[in-house]
């Protein structure tokens, strides 16, 4: 489904910004903006997105997800400081989490990752929560049911179970989970499941069939291995 909004000019490009990183106007009191400047330009927004933050359901969590991120650095007494960080995200999640004083976890996870979800469930349960767990085949439903021809399913000529997102996500909300923990979903199907989900949810790993699930290699690569991608 396109978009049905009118094609307008970008104004807001943080990504192309040209001042130094440490001197721009969102991270430093008195730094410089760049065109488009949303700290600069867009001030009855953020008047706006800091009420927001006020309200009880949201204030409690920024509060603890800015303490959480902190808290994934070390020797932040030295000046000057090194950024010298020591938690990965697989252990922020659980940390956080406890802080919200959540119990019951539910993790969403891709079939290509089964194996990877089992050592997930397990981490987190030997932390202390309960783990609701749901592939995205749950259902078993043939993509036939979406419209899919048997040319373009992976599997040709046979049964394959289509990706369910919004099962998942009405499953984990039956379960009544606190918090969701989203393990490979495809591209477009974690925007499903980030839809139809009732509790917050956040992200471990995303699926890059290519490179292990690390979608960044490609970005760091693509002057090299990866130039490929480049091309028209």
């Amino acid at each position: 489904m396109k978009s049905s909004h009118k094609i307008k000019s970008v104004e807001i490009q943080c990504a192309k910004c040209n001042v130094p990183l440490r001197d721009r106007a969102c991270v430093k009191l008195d730094g410089l903006p760049s065109k488009g400047c949303p700290t600069k330009s867009a001030q009855k927004i953020l008047a706006r997105a800091l009420n927001e933050y006020r309200l009880p359901e949201n204030y409690e969590f920024v509060r603890l997800a800015s303490i959480q991120e902190g808290e994934c650095y070390i020797g932040r007494e030295k000046k000057p400081y090194v950024m010298h960080p020591v938690k990965p995200r697989i252990l922020e999640i659980a940390e956080f989490a406890e802080k919200m004083g959540y119990n019951r976890i539910g993790l969403a996870f891709c079939a290509g990752l089964a194996k990877e979800a089992e050592k997930v469930a397990n981490f987190y349960e030997k932390k202390g929560f309960q783990v609701v767990s749901i592939i995205c085949k749950a259902g078993c439903v043939p993509k036939e049911k979406i419209g899919i021809k048997d040319e373009e399913k992976i599997f040709r000529g046979e049964h394959e179970s289509m990706c369910n997102p919004i099962f998942q996500a009405m499953m984990a909300n039956e379960e009544s989970v606190d918090f969701n923990i989203l393990l490979g979903l495809c591209v477009g199907h974690d925007s499903l499941f980030f839809k139809y989900a009732k509790a917050p949810s956040t992200v471990l790993a995303v699926k890059d069939r290519v490179t292990g699930h690390n979608p960044l290699a490609a970005l760091y690569l693509m002057d090299g291995y990866y130039a490929w991608l480049k091309e028209p």
